[in-house]
């Protein structure tokens, strides 16, 4: 439209657009200087720096009072405002330069102001500097901004919302000795009027102060102690949105991160999911439309519908939802925050596309129809003449044109605000069934109505399940919960029970539902999260019959029903790569916390990886998972926590002497051998390679470090359990070992058995290059020649040990533990091993139990044909076993394939996979003779 060149005149772009402002008009023809200085500064924006030093310079002319001061200010605003509206009338400036210069004024001008009131009032002849009780210490004003200058967004006409508040009470030291209270609330008071009041130069910026607690009926200046108990005991819905916004723009450091972190962090952000945040959006909405509809101000652009609030409202309902575990969304600018929500996607990303295009519209049209008289109005103009003005300065050749693109934008706000916070619809049997079960049971009609209907959902013994949940209601449990929480269950059950009709046997169903709400119903945001989104239940209800390991699972994490809102679920496998730069910067994000930093890491590490477990989990129930490549994801997680863990626990150890240790996890059992579970713990040990002599020490702090970030139990869980014992001797070695006395002790010291163990060890993370060592050592221990009977003798001993440790009191055929199971294959493959790998050291690969059989058999150790039925039979027991522990399977006779408690042994019935128990049977006499 107006689109001026650096290159274009000065004199032009200001005869072009000064019929667009009225107020700039009039400044400059009350001052004529004031054309001058625009001309010749109108391509260059106006910098923070150049604020700054407008107001030095006004201010070190002569002794500076109150007067002084405020006439600097005044002149300043009126410079900045002037340049801007001609920058961005001209097309010079974006909307970002506009809300910047704007955010950099407010601040700039509230500490010179604050700065020079302070320093009057703090002299020893005054009141004297005011001294925290507690502290000893000097006291400061923070100065909180909150609305569009706590979010960086000021608009060219805006108030500024202000909040007071101070660390601790106490009194002043000067000759004039006053409460801390009275001195804060005087210079707050002294602040506003520097703003705030209207002298021959104007004014600053209207100050707003009815955001602090209570309002206009609050003292001005609140201490950090009376902040922190309205919060907990009074805060409401509306004041989590605004404060999202806040923001300390004057004040010392250490203050600032006490309140932003401390006090008013944990208030806006919820640790859990806060779908709550929906239903009390829509209340406060329903408040706004309600005064818009009074104040009939349906044409404006900021309350009315489809106007800026309600762009504002979709983007801190996600916030609040998220925030408190996503850093990502703990940010102020609204702009700044669509984006981030159009690249994680809670809604399609069209939605945010659509909501950023309208937003930017609004705002520059908010900034044109404030240029005009320099008044604070969102409101389109009545009168022909100026409506000509707006569409122009808009860019467009009529106001009719202008009110289309005008409608398009509002008319797609106020849609994807009803999508999101629509109501969720219930079906046409949800009253009906809800009305039924409660503590006492309804009329006959009622319960006919509701028998009937439970037969046509496809429940063959519809009073079973009633009284069932009946039962649910009158129970302890139920009784017990918070007044608030029991009408949510209420309106779940009915779609609960039509979800659980899909999956049977419904009885079992309804009975992990019934556990799951259980652990889930303590916290009203989960409930909410189901209520809101009614079409996550199935996914819930499907993954809950499926595994009764999964429920609990989900029962321990309720954070992960998360997981199951995106359309279709959890459905694409892990992209470690992205997966590994993701955590990385959750891990070490800018807007993490700056205290208890150690606490939030872990619990992004847990949330993390329960996450990447759940969706592995929710794919692998529905059968699109082979067992090899489930246990090879499940095995690059481990590899990736370990990573982090010890690059965190050596950030956090005291005392150290390099920049990176030399220092190496090493991976032992199913770790090791890539074969984990869901379940699995880690058999991990710690080696060095340090000559320091502190390294003993260090180390084995690091070890320790390490091992406590894996196993502290935060309020988000674990990550694994650890098993440290494959170390050299045992419980009763040291924690982390010399490379040195590793070798020493695997080459003279060790056992059949853990050499047996270090078939399947491998270095996890750590120095690379003592991990290569590592692999050089297990290499050459392998490789050593043995007396084939001694190992035999030695190897047989250690099964017999362990059948006596796990003896099997049933006539079922225990998978793992019982002769023809797993351990037999896995003692037949170490002893191929230790015994032959001397004349092909291949065998010491660490390729997994199923590909060494195979390559036993190509090498001609045992006959080709038995090690393809072994390997087969080896693979299908750890496919039964997963599914036994997952309690995924209903197929296998007898009850021990469904019980409701996750089985400690897989055992099945002794005639099943009678085959491939046969043919270990049949290897292991080949192999040991017996």
């Amino acid at each position: 439209m107006f689109l001026h060149t650096n290159d274009s005149s000065p004199e032009l772009v200001l005869e072009s657009i000064l019929r667009f402002s009225r107020y700039a008009r009039r400044l400059l023809e009350s001052e004529p200087d004031l054309r001058t200085y625009l001309v010749e500064n109108l391509h260059h924006p106006f910098t923070r720096e150049e604020m700054l030093a407008f107001l030095n310079t006004a201010c070190s002319i002569q002794t500076l009072d109150e007067t002084g001061l405020h006439s600097a200010l005044r002149k300043l605003r009126k410079r900045v405002i002037l340049r801007l509206a001609a920058r961005d009338l001209a097309g010079m400036a974006d909307l970002a330069e506009v809300m910047v210069t704007m955010t950099n004024l407010a601040e700039v001008t509230i500490r010179f102001a604050l700065a020079h009131h302070q320093n009057w009032m703090t002299h020893p002849n005054q009141f004297g500097s005011p001294i925290g009780e507690k502290s000893l210490t000097p006291q400061q004003l923070l100065v909180v901004a909150m609305g569009k200058l706590g979010g960086g967004e000021l608009n060219v006409s805006s108030d500024v919302d202000l909040i007071f508040i101070y660390p601790e009470d106490g009194e002043t030291n000067g000759r004039k000795s006053i409460s801390n209270h009275d001195f804060f609330t005087r210079l707050g008071r002294k602040l506003i009027a520097g703003l705030n009041d209207y002298t021959v130069d104007g004014y600053v910026f209207r100050v707003d102060m009815r955001l602090r607690p209570h309002g206009e009926n609050s003292p001005l200046a609140i201490s950090f102690a009376m902040l922190e108990g309205y919060f907990v005991t009074q805060g409401r819905e509306w004041e989590r949105h605004a404060w999202l916004k806040s923001r300390v723009i004057a004040g010392p450091a250490t203050p600032t991160a006490i309140l932003m972190e401390e006090i008013t962090r944990p208030f806006v952000f919820r640790k859990y999911l806060d779908f709550e945040a929906y239903e009390a959006m829509r209340r406060l909405h329903a408040q706004l439309r309600k005064e818009v509809d009074r104040r009939e101000m349906h044409d404006n652009i900021k309350l009315g519908p489809g106007g800026i609030r309600e762009i504002e409202f979709i983007t801190q309902v996600f916030q609040l939802i998220r925030g408190g575990r996503d850093a990502d969304l703990c940010i102020r600018p609204t702009l700044t925050a669509l984006q981030r929500l159009q690249q994680k996607q809670p809604v399609p990303a069209q939605t945010f596309t659509e909501l950023i295009d309208a937003y930017r519209f609004l705002r520059k049209l908010e900034h044109r129809l404030q240029y005009l008289d320099d008044q604070q109005t969102q409101n389109l103009p009545e009168n022909p003449e100026d409506q000509e003005l707006i569409a122009a300065a808009m860019g467009y050749p009529g106001f009719a044109n202008f009110l289309q693109q005008l409608d398009i934008h509002r008319n797609n706000v106020a849609r994807h605000f009803e999508l999101i916070f629509a109501a969720p619809r219930k079906s046409p049997t949800h009253d009906i069934l809800a009305n039924f079960w409660q503590e006492q049971a309804g009329d006959r009609t009622q319960v006919e109505a509701a028998t009937t209907q439970l037969t046509t959902l496809g429940f063959t013994e519809p009073e079973k399940i009633s009284a069932r949940i009946q039962q649910f209601y009158g129970g302890y449990f139920f009784q017990q919960l918070p007044p608030a929480n029991q009408p949510k269950i209420k309106s779940l059950m009915p779609i609960l029970v039509e979800a659980i009709a899909q999956f049977p046997p419904v009885e079992a169903t309804l009975e992990r539902m019934l556990q799951l709400l259980e652990h889930i119903s303590q916290h009203a945001a989960y409930l909410a999260l189901l209520l809101e989104h009614p079409q996550t239940l199935p996914r819930v209800t499907k993954l809950v019959s499926a595994s009764q390991w999964a429920s609990n699972y989900l029962g321990r994490h309720p954070i992960l029903l998360d997981e199951l809102l995106a359309p279709r679920g959890p459905s694409q496998l892990p992209d470690w790569p992205a997966l590994r730069q993701e955590l990385a910067r959750q891990l070490n994000h800018v807007d993490s916390p700056k205290s208890n930093i150690t606490e939030w890491q872990m619990d992004v590490l847990r949330h993390f990886q329960h996450a990447q477990v759940f969706r592995l989990l929710a794919i692998d129930l529905e059968g699109k998972l082979l067992l090899e490549t489930l246990s090879d994801h499940l095995t690059e997680l481990a590899d990736l926590i370990l990573d982090n863990v010890l690059n965190l626990a050596w950030r956090g150890l005291k005392k150290k002497h390099r920049e990176q240790p030399a220092f190496a996890i090493i991976g032992y059992g199913k770790l090791g051998g890539k074969e984990l579970g869901y379940a699995s713990d880690l058999d991990i040990i710690f080696l060095y390679q340090d000559n320091h002599p502190d390294a003993q020490e260090i180390y084995t702090k690091l070890g320790q470090s390490t091992n406590t970030w894996l196993t502290s139990h935060t309020s988000a869980g674990i990550l694994y359990e650890t098993d440290l014992r494959l170390r050299p001797n045992g419980a009763s070695g040291l924690l982390a070992s010399s490379i040195e006395a590793f070798t020493q002790y695997q080459h003279k010291q060790a056992w059949v058995w853990e050499h047996q163990a270090l078939t399947r060890a491998r270095f996890v993370t750590g120095d690379q290059h003592l991990g290569k060592i590592f692999e050089q050592i297990r290499k050459e221990i392998l490789c050593e020649q043995r007396d084939l009977a001694k190992l035999r003798q030695d190897i047989l001993m250690m099964r017999e040990k362990m059948l006596d440790a796990h003896p099997n009191p049933t006539t079922l055929f225990d998978i793992k533990h019982d002769r023809g199971g797993i351990i037999d294959v896995e003692f037949i493959v170490q002893y191929l091993v230790l015994g032959h790998a001397h004349k092909y050291p291949q065998l010491t690969g660490n390729i997994g139990n199923i590909a060494l059989l195979k390559l036993a058999g190509e090498l001609g150790l045992i006959p080709t044909e038995t090690a393809q039925q072994v390997l087969t039979a080896y693979r299908e027991f750890r496919r039964l076993q997963h599914r036994l522990r997952l309690n995924a399977d209903h197929e296998l006779a007898g009850s021990v394939a469904f019980q409701e408690k996750p089985v400690e042994f897989a055992r099945i019935q002794a005639d099943y996979l009678s085959h491939a128990r046969m043919a270990v049977l049949q290897l292991w006499e080949q192999v040991f003779g017996i």
